[in-house]
């Protein structure tokens, strides 16, 4: 059951996603905006309640179902691109790139936090 509800929750932000998407005719995806609204309801909650993090490591364990979708989509129309390889190419190397840059300085920041709270701990 605490599954379910953590279900419930991520298809709740995104359908509050979606519907403030489609409200201000955003040009983002519902999923991204949900995503968005869930990460700062999150932090400003401090924690993650059981049945989500239930929830979520469910979804992580099939993470290729759910990205292969958009794989096959452009496998169907990788003859639209076929002029323009150089750039998919760069926006491909430079995507990866401050993807990995982004995650190594969030985590410099996350441990460097933890780290100095449990210094503090130990020595209080």
């Amino acid at each position: 059951m605490p599954m379910l509800r953590g279900f419930l929750v991520l298809v709740l932000f995104f359908i509050l996603g979606e519907s403030v998407r489609v409200l201000f005719a955003l040009p983002v995806s519902g999923g991204v905006l949900g995503m968005l609204f869930i990460t700062f309801t999150l932090m400003a909650k401090g924690s993650v309640s059981e049945s989500l993090a239930s929830a979520s490591q469910g979804l992580v364990s099939v993470l290729v179902l759910l990205i292969m979708p958009g794989v096959v989509g452009v496998f169907f129309t990788a003859d639209q691109f076929a002029g323009q390889w150089l750039a998919v190419a760069a926006a491909l190397l430079v995507g990866t790139f401050l993807s990995v840059l982004t995650t190594l300085l969030l985590m410099k920041l996350v441990t460097g936090r933890t780290e100095s709270t449990g210094g503090e701990r130990d020595h209080g």
